[in-house]
């Protein structure tokens, strides 16, 4: 198994035990991966600015080879690819947004964050988006457009809703086996 450095970004609220996220971290941990899975300031009441400067000092100490986003972090990373002309970030090997939130979303608690445009160039050598068929945060057709603007292979779960712990992605699997398989990009419909 290639040792990759793993970014996790959680969404808003945090990812906390039973999330995959904080799964995978300690699952990746056992086996002696080098992963980061920082808890990012004020996780109940982001703000997009503050959110930013932590998450490029972490891209920039901790030098990751694989970013894992979830919910709001999708929706952080594609602002940090938007200002990447003014403020760089390194290209990642691989990337994977999971559930992202509709680009214009109105929930007051995370309004510094919206409205986004889906980024030019997403910052890293192979992405993957994973989506659900019934995710309250964004639409099927939503998720279908977004992948067209993105031009980055879709992986559509049935009925996984946000696909976090509420959901029933405390372990993950899949996850955890694509990130061993050393593989840069999953093969279709392998999301699970």
């Amino acid at each position: 198994m290639k040792r990759d450095k793993t970014l996790l970004l959680h969404g808003w609220g945090g990812s906390d035990w039973p999330h995959w996220q904080s799964w995978l971290a300690a699952e990746l941990a056992k086996d002696y991966g080098t992963v980061s899975f920082p808890l990012i300031q004020h996780p109940h009441y982001p703000h997009l600015n503050r959110w930013k400067r932590e998450v490029r000092a972490h891209l920039r100490d901790f030098r990751p080879t694989t970013v894992i986003c979830h919910s709001l972090a999708n929706t952080l990373w594609f602002h940090l690819c938007n200002d990447a002309e003014s403020e760089p970030i390194e290209t990642v090997e691989k990337l994977i947004l999971v559930a992202p939130p509709s680009l214009t979303c109105q929930i007051e608690t995370i309004k510094s964050f919206f409205p986004v445009e889906a980024p030019e160039n997403l910052h890293a050598e192979c992405a993957t988006l994973v989506v659900s068929t019934d995710d309250p945060y964004m639409t099927l057709e939503e998720a279908w457009r977004l992948q067209e603007r993105l031009k980055i292979p879709m992986k559509v779960i049935e009925r996984a809703g946000h696909i976090n712990a509420d959901s029933g992605y405390g372990p993950w699997p899949w996850m955890l086996e694509y990130l061993k398989s050393g593989a840069i990009c999953p093969k279709e419909g392998e999301a699970q």
